[in-house]
């Protein structure tokens, strides 16, 4: 075995699958150790747990950032390396069409958080950064300057859906409520979109007739604990290749997307 994997996690709540990679990481599941714990939430209880295990915390208040750019922009530093049209020409999250007074005030407070959370994040050495229930969308900005230009993007993310149906931040519930006869999640890359960077890592769960909402979730959260660990895994064994599929639609039209591949286990 090499060295170990640093790993970086981000958080806004209690840190139930943070909690399923600290234990991962500890029990030898995953040939990593956790670096430190990001939050936009100064409350989130993660940090708690992070605590417990001696795992540095780092917090960025973005709620207070966007207050305080709301009563006095002129009180407030852009990052100088911030490019707002160029940001924009790269986001999939909001149609170019959108309020421009709304892109300006989402994309500088975010701007301004995100640098600052690079700074903190900066004290601390890592190969991956995992999302672990963090509710804040990540711009061009932040992905750009977490992932250097790398083959292999190092910011992964669990979703609570078999995406790419039900993107969002309500996949259980959107799974359910569409009466779906399977539910299950998803470990993908994060990209410019919402939820839909290359696929990883998918698990399955039935639905059945008895199942209510809370059932269904109780489930997911199950699988969860077991699929990101081990896409965590397949990362800390080099396992992970990024190539770019094309797909001929007929007619002249070809589908282009990248997608993960992933290399044999050494024997």
């Amino acid at each position: 075995m090499g060295r170990k994997i640093r790993i970086g996690a981000l958080i806004s709540g209690g840190g139930t699958n943070l909690q399923a990679i600290i234990d991962a990481c500890e029990s030898g599941r995953i040939d990593g150790e956790m670096a430190f714990v990001g939050s936009d939430n100064p409350i989130a209880g993660g940090l708690a747990r992070a605590g417990k295990h001696h795992i540095p915390g780092v917090v960025v208040n973005y709620a207070d950032i966007i207050e305080q750019y709301r009563k006095d922009p002129r009180s407030c530093a852009i990052p100088g390396d911030f490019n707002l049209a160029a940001v924009l020409s790269k986001q999939h999250l909001f149609p170019m069409n959108a309020d421009r007074e709304k892109f300006d005030f989402f994309f500088k407070t975010r701007a301004m958080a995100e640098d600052l959370l690079i700074q903190k994040m900066s004290d601390h050495q890592y190969d991956l950064l995992v999302l672990a229930g963090f509710m804040r969308v990540l711009t061009p900005y932040f992905i750009d300057r977490v992932n250097h230009g790398l083959p292999v993007p190092r910011i992964m993310n669990i979703h609570p859906a078999l995406l790419p149906a039900f993107p969002g931040e309500d996949g259980y519930a959107d799974t359910f409520r569409y009466g779906c006869k399977v539910g299950g999640c998803t470990v993908h890359f994060i990209d410019y979109g919402e939820d839909s960077g290359p696929i990883i890592g998918q698990k399955t769960f039935p639905i059945l007739e008895e199942d209510t909402l809370d059932t269904v979730k109780e489930k997911g959260l199950k699988l969860e604990w077991e699929l990101y660990p081990e896409c965590i895994q397949l990362f800390a064994e080099n396992r992970i290749r990024l190539e770019q599929a094309s797909f001929d639609m007929g007619k002249g039209r070809v589908y282009r997307r990248n997608r993960v591949r992933i290399l044999p286990a050494a024997s």
